[in-house]
């Protein structure tokens, strides 16, 4: 008996570079999210960063959540999470730590940023975001991106919320 192969299919580089972000968000520390992110240029890796907090603090997973009461646009108050730093954030202090240029890159993430991880970003010179998903406090971070130019793609066109 003779098995067929069916051709095998690379990934594009959209596909791989988001396997990578699941695999870093394993990493993070804070079990609401658990979202990472990577900066890409040229197709190649040149930072990644996951939610946690600063070297030498306490994480969610070992201290618990940090919660505090944000309005979100819609007039809705909602609990957020204040103890880490969120993907990008850490991402761009690797960069700046290392002396890595992230200008002209594309980061890729689960969660698309919020309205003060756009703002570094914008000010960093990213100039695309891969995001799976929307997320619940960001149709002014995308309005602010897409207003200086940055191409923003989401995978998946819901907004993931928080339980």
């Amino acid at each position: 008996m003779i098995l067929e192969e069916t051709p095998y299919v690379r990934p594009s580089w959209d596909e791989y570079f988001l396997e990578v972000m699941h695999a870093l968000s394993k990493r993070a520390t804070c079990s609401r999210g658990r979202t990472a992110c990577l900066i890409v240029k040229d197709n190649q890796i040149i930072v990644s960063g996951y939610v946690g907090s600063p070297p030498g603090l306490p994480h969610c997973d070992e201290a618990g959540h940090l919660m505090k009461k944000v309005v979100n646009e819609d007039g809705t108050i909602s609990d957020h999470c204040v103890r880490t730093i969120h993907a990008e954030q850490n991402a761009l202090c690797q960069a700046a730590k290392r002396g890595v240029s992230v200008d002209g890159g594309t980061l890729y993430c689960k969660l698309a940023p919020c309205r003060t991880c756009a703002m570094l970003l914008i000010a960093a010179g990213i100039k695309r975001v891969v995001a799976e998903y929307r997320y619940q406090q960001g149709s002014e971070a995308e309005e602010m991106m897409k207003s200086v130019g940055i191409q923003i793609d989401y995978i998946h066109d819901e907004v993931l919320a928080y339980k």
